[in-house]
């Protein structure tokens, strides 16, 4: 829990008005309180008050003098000693809740005292908390509105049932006046040793962590009250100022209730050496008081003065020195050390300021542009929309220039997520993927080769069933359809199948065109299946890229908006296009086939040609005859009747086979025709035309964010009120500490002088 231990009343100021009430400027002051601040302590607290009145005071830990020590070890009668302000006296009672004094210099002279709730309770309580504010005119009348605050916190009577016996609530005691010192001085509630029906575990707890926390300020003096009525060994303040302020520089030790050592004992002897710093050792020192005692409570302060230094002249006490022991010699030491530590302080004040500035702006810059009114929030949006096309015009491009796409990882697979923001390169590889899928995997059936085959095409068929045979394995594939295998005769029996099926009018030995139909369809059939996947892969892309591109310049809150009111419908049509695309491309490929392209002819002459060249080869080789000239060199000849007679055996007689292999020569040759065409149609008509291309259009365009209703407007991009109350906060904060810093440097440069 943080404590604005300096500024409650700038912080109550915008909470609720505190009117305050213009009093006599003598009836609220004591010498005391003058006597605290030295004339360079008050040039070096002039500057930390200006820095009060920016506001600072709930931001950075300005200086304070802290009170605190165990149960009953006389802190309240410390503080009253030191400011001469009087505090309620009770048998029995005590501080129940921090109280500071808060000492401020002002034209005017007031007195408030105002609660500053637990940060924990309910809103309701800290309401009500907020709205307690009193007024004096006098010292006099401090005790009663004490009791009034103690009610208003809730805590009842000490050990009653259902009663709270201490509060986190601080109660706040601000005094104006032209010359008052600018001080703040707590009181605390003294630490618990042992727990019983009145004082619980939890109680204990709470009270040392309220402690603890006003301790850990590296701008406070602590100062640790010690009663000489306990063995100071067993006062567990001491442990705990051992372990927050380590070297001892911030802790002045605070003897009280000498009164009570039997004069001359070792006990009196033990303590006079703890507070000659002897013993437990500070580096600020120890300092010794004489209370009032109980029969004592109705003396003045002049009498309770006269008192101390009337013990503190006999005995032991005669022979210790006058800065170490008394009130007035503390007041002295307190000016002096409340001086070094703040001119030793200041720098490290302003390098806070500097550093919490920083820290603001950061924090402003993360809840990005302020979007409160129907024009901020189109202007946001607009931005936003601009890089978005920019990146998105860029990406589709290929160019990649900007921040946005990154480094390349060149061990990751060109489409993983790694390597995503390299849209285009993605997919371009996802269309030659595509396509070597319809080369390996596109036919139903994969014929081993013929007559008609050049070596190149056998080549390229054997070297592609060894590719399916590795990809087979691959599980990112084993959905995509696979080729069966036929022998050249095989295929020639499912064509010939095909035909007895198909038969029209047409001759003995030809085939009519509805068979190359029939027989394309059905080799083509996988088709649909690895064109949809492919549309499927790239709009996965599509939607992993825009979620990038969104993450990367819109704020994080406007980015399920941004889906659910353009991003998501507008790729949900382009798929609906695509599919429509791939149906009508789909829908040609199923009419009567047809082409233009002189490959296809071509394709089947060339085959024709090498079949004939291959039978006459044939031929010519079993027509050869072989002879001896006188040199007995050999002699290769072809024996033309034999040439014609082999020509004739190979004439196929079976009508239907001819007309096969014809049919399936034709159709070989169309099905490369119209692959590279489908190919192609999906690339361009498909993939480009409908998901790839319209995307810097499509996706919060300028365009799009114009043509935006204002309801549109904000609900993407109106302000939530969290953030425009955390803005509110940052920037009231930001202002604070660059008019502090003004109003440091100006300070500082008045104290040079």
């Amino acid at each position: 829990m943080e404590f604005d231990t300096l500024s409650h009343s700038e912080y109550d100021s915008a909470d609720k008005t505190i009117t305050p009430i213009a009093i006599d400027p003598d009836a609220v002051t004591t010498s005391s309180l003058q006597a605290l601040q030295s004339e360079d302590q008050r040039k070096v607290m002039d500057i930390v008050d200006k820095l009060r009145r920016t506001g600072l005071g709930g931001i950075v830990e300005l200086p304070q003098l802290v009170v605190c020590g165990d149960q009953s070890s006389g802190k309240s009668s410390v503080l009253e000693a030191i400011t001469e302000i009087p505090f309620p006296r009770k048998e029995n009672l005590c501080t129940r809740f921090a109280t500071e004094i808060i000492l401020r210099r002002s034209p005017l002279s007031t007195s408030t005292i105002t609660i500053t709730p637990d940060k924990h309770r309910p809103k309701s309580e800290k309401d009500k908390l907020k709205s307690f504010t009193k007024s004096i005119t006098d010292f006099n009348q401090l005790p009663d509105v004490i009791e009034e605050a103690t009610v208003a916190m809730g805590l009842g009577v000490v050990g009653g049932i259902n009663s709270r016996a201490f509060s986190r609530d601080v109660l706040s005691v601000e005094i104006t006046g032209p010359t008052r010192p600018q001080l703040t001085l707590v009181d605390m509630p003294g630490l618990i040793h042992a727990t019983n029906k009145a004082q619980t575990e939890t109680d204990k707890e709470l009270i040392l962590n309220l402690v603890k926390e006003y301790m850990k300020n590296p701008r406070t003096i602590i100062l640790a009250v010690v009663s000489a009525k306990n063995d100071y060994a067993n006062q567990i303040i001491l442990e705990h100022c051992r372990k927050i302020d380590e070297p001892g520089r911030r802790t002045i030790g605070i003897i009280t209730k000498p009164d009570f050592l039997r004069e001359g004992t070792d006990n009196e002897l033990s303590w006079i050496e703890l507070a000659q710093n002897k013993d437990i050792y500070l580096e600020r020192g120890w300092h010794m008081l004489k209370n009032r005692e109980d029969n004592q409570m109705d003396f003045s302060f002049e009498q309770r003065n006269e008192d101390e230094k009337l013990f503190f002249s006999k005995g032991r006490y005669a022979d210790l020195h006058g800065e170490y022991v008394g009130i007035d010699s503390l007041r002295e030491r307190l000016s002096k050390v409340l001086l070094n530590h703040l001119i030793k302080e200041l720098p490290s004040l302003r390098n806070e300021m500097v550093s919490k500035l920083s820290g603001t702006l950061a924090e402003i810059e993360k809840l990005g542009e302020r979007r409160n009114t129907s024009q901020e929030q189109r202007m946001v949006l607009m931005k936003i929309s601009m890089r978005i096309h920019d990146i998105l015009k860029s990406a589709t491009k290929g160019y990649y220039e900007a921040p946005f796409f990154g480094s390349i990882n060149i061990e990751a697979d060109v489409d993983a997520p790694e390597n995503i923001r390299r849209f285009r390169a993605v997919i371009q590889h996802l269309n030659m993927t595509f396509a070597n899928d319809m080369r390996l995997r596109g036919h139903k059936y994969a014929f081993g080769a013929g007559s008609g085959d050049d070596k190149h095409e056998k080549e390229e068929e054997t070297k592609a069933q060894q590719e399916l045979e590795n990809l087979g394995e691959d599980e990112a594939l084993c959905f995509l359809p696979k080729p069966k295998i036929l022998t050249r005769q095989e295929g020639i029996e499912w064509v010939k199948k095909t035909l007895e099926r198909s038969r029209g009018y047409e001759l003995p030995g030809t085939f009519q065109p509805m068979l190359i139909s029939q027989l394309f369809w059905e080799q083509s059939q996988p088709w649909e299946q690895i064109a949809s996947q492919h549309i499927n892969k790239v709009i996965h892309v599509c939607k992993e890229f825009i979620d990038l591109v969104l993450q990367d310049t819109a704020p994080v809150e406007f980015k399920d908006r941004l889906i659910s009111l353009n991003v998501g419908a507008a790729l949900d049509q382009s798929l609906k296009d695509a599919k429509d695309e791939l149906r009508k491309i789909l829908k040609d490929k199923a009419r009567h086939p047809s082409t233009y392209n002189h490959y296809f002819t071509t394709t089947i002459q060339k085959m024709r040609q090498r079949k004939l060249q291959k039978t006459t080869k044939d031929a010519a080789k079993a027509s050869e005859i072989d002879s001896w000239d006188q040199q007995d060199i050999k002699q290769t000849t072809v024996d033309s009747t034999k040439l014609l007679d082999a020509m004739d055996r190979a004439i196929e007689l079976d009508m239907d086979v001819f007309s096969s292999q014809e049919a399936l020569d034709t159709e070989r040759a169309y099905y490369k025709d119209e692959l590279k065409y489908f190919v192609n149609a999906i690339a361009k008509a498909v993939i480009e035309r409908h998901l790839v291309e319209p995307l810097p259009d499509i996706i919060l365009s300028p365009l799009v964010v114009t043509n935006m209703s204002e309801k549109e407007i904000e609900f993407v991009a109106a302000e939530p009120p969290e953030i425009t109350q955390q803005r509110s906060h940052l920037e009231s904060r930001k202002i604070m500490l660059e008019k502090g810093l003004d109003t440091f440097r100006e300070a500082m440069d008045g104290l040079k002088r």
